[in-house]
């Protein structure tokens, strides 16, 4: 794919879109640390001095595809938990479900929890100030958008709703990096069955993690 110069804000808004939707696509092939700026730069087919007139690193492109799963996970949660929780149901019950859903919701997207897990560490540095407040401004709506959506399904989480949102979304990332295993710990387990105790499955590890968490910050009768 080549282009020609971009010179109307329609254009540059398409030049954008584009190497953000090459970003994504290369996240479906390959983990956030493999993705490189030369790689992006050869598919998008912009030089890459080019490819950062529109972000200002690798990192830059990675944390607006952040916000953006976010986002459309977060419209697509809304419908799984209206399905899977039980309006009437006791506060405990409703809180059981509340874990298993967003288990599986997240558990299902691992580019999502990819990107969680190296939000911190990596993709939060080699990027200006204006870019990291323009991130954790969006971070932040989207973290109220998420809370209020817990609240509704467990309103006797109140204010606590937003700390176990914000420690579900930690929690994905830093247990996503622990899924799939490497051959070298598969072949450990295979020798020796007895190790297999510490290996999870990122659902079941994700929904101890998300009840552990509600069982903390839930009140008591």
């Amino acid at each position: 794919m080549t282009f020609q110069r971009a010179r109307s804000e329609e254009q540059r808004e398409i030049r954008r879109r584009t190497i953000l939707d090459t970003a994504a696509a290369m996240l479906d092939e390959m983990p956030v640390a493999e993705v490189s700026l030369n790689e992006l730069s050869r598919r998008v087919g912009l030089a890459k001095s080019n490819v950062l007139r529109y972000f200002e690193s690798r990192e830059a492109v990675l944390l607006e595809l952040l916000d953006d799963f976010l986002g459309r996970w977060l419209a697509e949660l809304a419908d799984e938990l209206a399905a899977g929780i039980e309006a009437h149901a006791a506060p405990e019950v409703r809180a059981g479900r509340l874990a298993e859903v967003l288990s599986r919701s997240l558990a299902d997207r691992v580019v999502l929890c990819d990107l969680f897990g190296a939000q911190g560490g990596v993709l939060e540095h080699n990027v200006s100030v204006e870019v990291v407040k323009r991130h954790k401004r969006s971070s932040l709506t989207r973290l109220a958008a998420m809370s209020d959506l817990v609240r509704r399904h467990v309103p006797e989480l109140g204010d606590d709703a937003q700390l176990f949102c914000l420690m579900s979304l930690v929690s994905a990332g830093a247990l996503s990096s622990y899924v799939p295993p490497p051959p070298s710990l598969l072949a450990a387990y295979a020798d020796e069955p007895a190790l297999g105790a510490l290996h999870m499955e990122l659902p079941d590890a994700l929904r101890a993690a998300f009840t552990s968490a509600l069982l903390g910050v839930l009140p008591r009768a």
